[in-house]
C-alpha cells in the first residue's frame, strides 16, 4: 500500500450511496458506517436521505444541490426479485447507462472525487469461458451474440466506461460474482419451501459467487484503498454451479431439494437459462493484493452456515 493510500484509508469519507434501500445497498451502508464513514442514502424510496430517481436527470441534480460528498457509490438496481426473462433486466440495463451518466453529473456537482461502481462478472460475456480464471486484463463488455445479450453487456460496458473514464473522478469498478446471503437468499428459501424452484443439472458448469457482507466489505476497501481507474474482481474462493448452489441452500437449511428438470425446459425463462448455461471462473488476486480484501466466507457453504447461525437455526 502506498503512503497516499494509507492516508486515504485513515480518513472518514462523506459518501453518497445510490441504491441504499436495496439488499446490497443496505449491507454497504452498514459496512461503511461501521468503518467510520458518513453515509447519505439516495434512491426513490421514503427511507432514503435524498429522494430522487437516477433516470430523471434534472430532478436528481436538484435533489443533490447544496450537498457535498467525497465519494459517490453506484449500487442502484431496478431488480426486486431474481431476473428470469431477458426483459426483467431491461430497467437495470437502463440504470447502468443513462442512470450512471446522470449520477456522475451529480457526483461532479457535489464535488466528489471518488466514484465506485458496482459491476458484475457477466460483463466478461455470457457463455462457456472454460476452466481458466479470468483476470481484469480480459476484455470487458464484448459484443453480445444476440440483441438481448448485447443490451445487457452494453449496460455493463457503458457503466464501467463512464465510471473509469470520466475526467476529474477517481473511478473504480467492482466486478462481483453472483450475490447470496442475508436478504439475498431469503426469496430462494421461500421458493424451496414451496417446492417452486426447479433446477437443471450443471454438467460441470460453475459460476463465481460472493456473500453479501463480503461484497460490502469490498466496497469499503475500494472507497478507502482502491486505485483510480481500476477494476477488481470480487468473488469467493470456490466457484459453484447454479444447481449446486440451490442444492447447497436446501441442504444447509433442511429444505426439500429443488426439483431436477432437463435444461431445455428452462428456455422460456430466457435470462435464467442463459446464466445456467454459462461457465465462468475469475481471479481475485488483484483485489486481494491492492485492496487488502479477502472473503471472510471463502465458500458458499461457509456463507450459508453463517447465515443460518445468525438466524438462530441449528
Amino acid at each position: 500500500m502506498t503512503t497516499n493510500q494509507s492516508h486515504e484509508s485513515s480518513q472518514s469519507h462523506r459518501v453518497l450511496l445510490a441504491g441504499a434501500g436495496g439488499v446490497l445497498g443496505g449491507h454497504i451502508a452498514r459496512a461503511l458506517t461501521e468503518a467510520g464513514h458518513k453515509v447519505t442514502g439516495l434512491g426513490r424510496g421514503a427511507r432514503n436521505d435524498i429522494r430522487a430517481d437516477l433516470m430523471n436527470r434534472d430532478a436528481l441534480l436538484r435533489a443533490v444541490e447544496g450537498h457535498r460528498f467525497d465519494t459517490v457509490i453506484h449500487a442502484a438496481t431496478a431488480l426486486r426479485k431474481a431476473p428470469m426473462r431477458h426483459r426483467d433486466m431491461y430497467a437495470t440495463d437502463a440504470l447502468r447507462t443513462e442512470g450512471t451518466a446522470h449520477l456522475i453529473e451529480a457526483a461532479q456537482a457535489t464535488g466528489a472525487r471518488r466514484f465506485v461502481a458496482e459491476s458484475m462478472v457477466f460483463g466478461y460475456g455470457y457463455g462457456d469461458h472454460g476452466t481458466r480464471a479470468i483476470t481484469e486484463d480480459a476484455p470487458f463488455g464484448p459484443r453480445g451474440r444476440t440483441p438481448e445479450l448485447e443490451r445487457h453487456l452494453a449496460g455493463m460496458r457503458v457503466k464501467e466506461q463512464l465510471a473509469l473514464g470520466t475526467a476529474g473522478l477517481e473511478g473504480i469498478s467492482l466486478r462481483f460474482g453472483l450475490f447470496y446471503g442475508p436478504g439475498g437468499t431469503d426469496a430462494i428459501l421461500l421458493m424451496l419451501r414451496r417446492r417452486q424452484l426447479p433446477v437443471p443439472a450443471d454438467h460441470g458448469r460453475v459460476l463465481p459467487w460472493i456473500e453479501l457482507t463480503d461484497a460490502a466489505r469490498a466496497v469499503v476497501a475500494a472507497v478507502e484503498r482502491g486505485r483510480p481507474g481500476q477494476a477488481y474482481n470480487v468473488a469467493d474462493r470456490v466457484p459453484m454451479g447454479f444447481g449446486a448452489h440451490l442444492r447447497c441452500v436446501a441442504e444447509e437449511f433442511g429444505l426439500p431439494k429443488p426439483l431436477p428438470v432437463p435444461l431445455w425446459l428452462m428456455r422460456p425463462m430466457s435470462y435464467a437459462h442463459t446464466m445456467m448455461t454459462s461457465a465462468l471462473r475469475v481471479s481475485t488476486a488483484k483485489a486481494e493484493r491492492e485492496l487488502g480484501w479477502t472473503p471472510a466466507r471463502p465458500t458458499v457453504r461457509d456463507g450459508l452456515a453463517a447465515m443460518r447461525a445468525a438466524a438462530g437455526l441449528t
